[in-house]
C-alpha cells in the first residue's frame, strides 16, 4: 500500500511540474529568469523579439513570461541609456556581438559596454537615472538585430544617428 502512494506522490509532483508547461501557463519569474526573459515585460516586446530571433520555442517561452499591454502607449516605451553586459573571455563564442561592439557600438551614445566575468550576453536597458529596468539576454541575436532593437528603444538623443 505504501508504493501505491509512493507512486501516487511522484504522479501528482510531476503533474505539477510539468502542467504549467504544458498547458502554455505562465512560468513563475525564476523560471523566466533561467530562460533569459527577465525584462521582457510586456507581450508586444515578445512580438519585437519574434522579428529578430526566428525559434518558435523562444518566442513562446517569451509569451509565457510577458504580461498583456494595457494599451497601445505601453508598448512605445524607451530607455535612456543601455549596458551591454558580457563576459570578455566568452566573447570568442559571440562574433555577431563583438561585431557590433567593435564596428556599431559608437552610433549610440548611451550605450557602454560593461565586462563581467561569466556573464552571458545581455542588454540591460536604463531609465534616466542609470537604474537598471530591462534586462534582455542577446545570445544569439545578429548584430543588426541589436542595432534595430536599440534604434527602437533608446529615446531619440540617445542615438548618435
Amino acid at each position: 500500500m505504501s508504493e501505491f502512494f509512493s507512486a501516487l506522490k511522484l504522479g501528482l509532483i510531476l503533474l505539477f511540474l510539468v502542467a504549467p508547461l504544458v498547458s502554455g501557463e505562465e512560468l513563475s519569474s525564476k523560471e523566466c529568469e533561467n530562460l533569459g526573459f527577465n525584462g521582457l515585460a510586456l507581450c508586444s516586446d515578445c512580438n519585437t523579439f519574434a522579428e529578430y530571433v526566428k525559434n518558435e520555442e523562444l518566442v513562446s517561452d517569451c509569451k509565457k513570461c510577458c504580461t498583456e499591454d494595457s494599451d497601445d502607449s505601453t508598448s512605445k516605451i524607451t530607455y535612456s541609456g543601455a549596458l551591454i553586459e558580457v563576459c570578455m573571455r566568452k566573447l570568442v563564442f559571440y562574433p555577431e556581438i563583438v561585431g557590433f561592439i567593435e564596428e556599431e557600438k559608437d552610433q549610440f551614445r548611451s550605450l557602454k559596454v560593461q565586462y563581467i566575468f561569466n556573464s552571458p550576453p545581455k542588454l540591460v536597458m536604463l531609465n534616466e537615472e542609470g537604474q537598471h529596468k530591462e534586462t534582455i539576454r542577446i545570445d544569439n541575436w545578429k548584430r543588426e538585430h541589436i542595432r534595430q532593437f536599440l534604434k527602437k528603444k533608446m529615446k531619440s538623443g540617445s542615438s548618435a544617428i
